[in-house]
């Protein structure tokens, strides 16, 4: 008996033993028209192992990608695509990641603060534009404020704005004030006992309704009894009818002795 552990390893092991036993002796084949069509026979038996992937377009060429590895790249065939090397496989490094560069100075105002500040900046000069860079700045301060849960100047909300727009927003000399810190925290309660509320008032809907069948549920109890009480007064009248011949015979006999 041989056993596993006295074998060779397995480079791809879930193919098993057979295949791989298979390309060794594809190897040995020194006749180049039998040993290539010995090949395509390894490829078709690899596929079968895989039903379900036969249809994805890079799936042969994943085959024919690993026949080689198994091979150890030393396989003198022709394949129809370009024949991998150990150094493009399994020796090959990945791809380097590149830092992500969305990673800002300000993060807790978020990227859709500079989306809107990138929008903003190609607007016509205007009012309209010019309400947009004050609803950005006062965002900036709900965001600043949620992060630091603490009072800001709008001095400081405009410094930022003016630096995350490389100086294309400019509010720094204007005499306008941002929404107070005291409004936007009502806001943001008032937003959340809403959602609250609206909980509640969901529960109580579902409560109701399962209350209003509760009736109908009765309502059928109610019908059960009744069909069952009428059912006995049936039974009952029945017994009697059957009942009332025997009586009257038995009289009969009674008068005559």
């Amino acid at each position: 008996m041989e056993y596993n552990t006295l074998r060779t390893q397995l480079i791809i092991p879930e193919y098993g033993r057979h295949i791989q036993e298979m390309v060794d002796h594809c190897k040995t084949i020194t006749d180049e028209k039998e040993r290539n069509g010995f090949a395509e026979i390894i490829i078709e038996v690899m596929g079968e192992l895989n039903p379900h992937l036969r249809d994805i377009p890079d799936f042969q060429h994943k085959l024919w990608d690993q026949l080689f590895i198994m091979a150890e790249f030393d396989l003198d065939v022709k394949s129809p695509y370009p024949i991998p090397t150990k150094k493009d496989t399994i020796n090959s490094k990945p791809n380097k990641v590149d830092y992500p560069k969305s990673i800002y100075k300000y993060r807790y105002y978020g990227n859709n603060i500079r989306k809107m500040i990138n929008v903003a900046v190609t607007w016509e000069e205007g009012e309209k534009r010019e309400g947009l860079y004050f609803a950005i700045a006062n965002h900036m301060k709900k965001c600043y404020l949620l992060w630091n849960k603490d009072t800001v100047d709008d001095k400081v909300i405009f410094d930022h704005l003016y630096e995350l727009s490389d100086g294309k927003i400019d509010l720094r000399k204007s005499e306008e004030q941002l929404v107070s810190p005291e409004r936007l925290n009502n806001n943001n309660n008032t937003n959340s006992n809403t959602h609250q509320n609206n909980q509640n008032n969901n529960r109580s809907y579902t409560n109701n309704n399962q209350n209003n069948n509760r009736p109908y549920n009765n309502n059928q109890n109610s019908n059960r009894n009744n069909t069952n009480q009428n059912s006995t007064n049936r039974t009952n009248n029945t017994n009697r009818n059957t009942n009332q011949p025997n009586n009257r015979n038995q009289n009969a006999r009674n008068n005559k002795g």
